[in-house]
C-alpha cells in the first residue's frame, strides 16, 4: 500500500467496523450496527467500500432471526501484507505477514559492532528488500513497515534516539525507510512493540492494564492501558532494565551501576556463571542446558536470577499495579527454574494479598513475540478507531 493511498484506512467509522469484524467474525451488517451504535446505512455504505477495497469479504449465510438469512462478513486477511522488523541488538529479523499475523516469509541479517548509523540502515534496508522481493514493486498490497527497535525511540519522528548496546544515536529510521520503500513506517521501542503484539495476539482477554517485560540481551517493558501503549512524557516509559537494584553493582551499558539488567539478561547470567566456574567462555543457553542435566550450581544461579526478576516485578507491581504481567525473551526459556522463584518472591514481598496474586505468565508467542509486535504497529492504524 503506497504511502499516499494509506489514508483511506483511517476513517473512524471504517476502523470501528473493521475492528468489530476482526474480533467477532463472522458477523452480519445488522449485528455490527446494533453493537457499534452506527446506523444501518452507515454500516452498509462503509462495508461496501471495504469490500471494494479488498479488506472485507462476504461468507456463507448466517442463521435467520425471523427473516431471510443474513450474509456474514470476514476480514480478507490474505489480501494485504504487513512487514515487521525486530531491529537489534544482535541481528535484524524481518517477516512478511498477512492481516491475521500469519508469517509468510522471513529474512535475517547479523549485526556486528562497531557499527555506524549508515551501516545499520543499509543492513536494515537490505533485510526488508530480501523479505519482500517476491512481491511486485508495483503492488499496492503492502500496508506498511513496523520496526521494533531496541533502546530509546522517538515514536513521533520514528528516530532511534539511543540504542545503547549498538552504541548508536539519532538514527532516522522512519525517514530513511519511507524514502526507500514509499510505505508507511512505524518505529517503536522493541519491548513496547512486543507489548502491543501481546494485546492483539496473546489471547489475554479483556484487560484494563497489562505489563509485558522482555528479558533477553537487555530488559525492557511495555505497558498497555485500556488497549493503548503508554509512552510516558519523554518516550522512555518501560525502561525497567535500568531500575537500580544495587547502588554498588557493576556498571551497566547505560553508564549507571547495578541496573536490573546487569543481573538478569543472558549476558549477565553468562558472566556470573563464568565467575563461579572460572571458565573463560560459556553462554546463558549452555548454563540452562547444564542446569537441565543436573548441574546444581547453575540451577542455583538461575533461581537467583528468578529472585532478582521477582524483586524487580514486585517494584513494578507497587508502582503500576497491572492486572497481568507477561514475560518474554530468551531468558524466559529457563522458566522451570525462574518462574516459580519469581512467583514466590512476589508473594513474599508484595504489600497486599491482592497484589501478591498478580498473574504472571510467559508469552505464548515465543521467539516471534517482538516481530508480531512490530506487525501490530501497522494493524493498530487499520483496525483501532482510537
Amino acid at each position: 500500500m503506497r504511502q499516499g493511498t494509506f489514508q483511506w484506512m483511517k476513517s473512524v467509522n471504517k476502523s470501528i467496523i473493521l475492528n468489530k469484524i476482526r474480533t467477532d467474525a463472522p458477523i452480519s451488517r445488522a449485528q455490527i450496527a446494533k453493537e457499534t451504535k452506527l446506523t444501518p446505512p452507515t454500516v452498509s455504505s462503509n462495508v461496501k467500500e471495504l469490500i471494494e477495497q479488498g479488506l472485507v469479504k462476504e461468507s456463507k449465510l448466517g442463521e435467520s432471526q425471523g427473516g431471510r438469512k443474513p450474509t456474514m462478513l470476514l476480514i480478507n486477511n490474505q489480501e494485504f501484507y504487513v512487514v515487521g522488523v525486530d531491529a537489534g541488538p544482535e541481528m535484524i529479523e524481518c517477516i512478511l505477514t498477512d492481516l491475521s499475523g500469519k508469517i509468510l516469509n522471513r529474512t535475517l541479517s547479523k549485526l556486528t559492532t562497531p557499527l555506524t548509523n549508515n551501516q545499520f540502515l543499509i543492513i536494515l534496508k537490505d533485510c526488508i528488500h530480501n523479505c519482500i522481493k517476491d512481491i511486485p514493486s508495483t503492488s499496492k498490497k503492502i500496508i506498511g513497515i513496523g520496526i521494533a527497535m531496541h533502546g530509546v525511540v522517538d515514536v513521533e519522528t520514528g528516530t532511534s534516539l539511543f540504542a545503547p548496546i549498538l552504541s548508536l544515536t539519532n538514527v532516522p529510521i522512519k525517514e530513511e525507510l519511507e524514502k526507500e520503500f514509499e510505505l508507511e513506517v512505524k518505529v517503536e521501542n522493541d519491548a513496547r512493540a512486543m507489548a502491543l503484539g501481546e494485546s492483539w495476539f496473546g489471547d489475554h482477554g479483556e484487560l484494563t492494564s497489562m505489563l509485558v517485560v522482555n528479558i533477553g540481551r537487555g530488559v525492557g517493558a511495555g505497558l498497555i492501558i485500556d488497549g493503548n501503549l503508554y509512552h510516558g512524557a519523554q518516550d522512555i516509559a518501560g525502561e525497567v532494565g535500568h531500575m537500580t537494584i544495587d547502588l554498588n553493582g557493576e556498571i551497566c551499558e547505560c553508564g549507571n551501576r547495578g541496573c536490573l539488567q546487569t543481573f538478569t539478561t543472558g549476558p549477565a547470567i553468562a558472566r556470573r556463571a563464568m565467575k563461579s566456574i572460572s571458565q573463560e567462555l560459556i553462554t546463558a543457553e549452555e548454563v540452562y542446558e547444564l542446569a537441565i542435566r543436573g548441574n546444581e550450581e547453575f540451577v542455583t544461579l538461575l533461581k537467583e536470577t528468578g529472585r532478582v526478576i521477582g524483586i524487580g516485578l514486585t517494584n513494578l507491581i507497587h508502582i503500576i499495579n497491572p492486572q497481568k504481567i507477561v514475560l518474554g525473551g530468551g531468558v524466559t526459556k529457563a522458566k522451570e527454574f525462574i518462574l516459580p522463584v519469581i512467583l514466590k518472591t512476589i508473594e513474599e514481598c508484595a504489600l497486599t494479598p491482592r497484589a501478591k496474586q498478580t498473574e504472571v505468565t510467559i508469552t505464548k508467542l515465543g521467539d516471534d513475540a517482538t516481530l508480531i509486535g512490530a506487525v501490530s504497529l501497522l494493524l493498530v492504524d487499520v483496525f483501532d478507531p482510537n
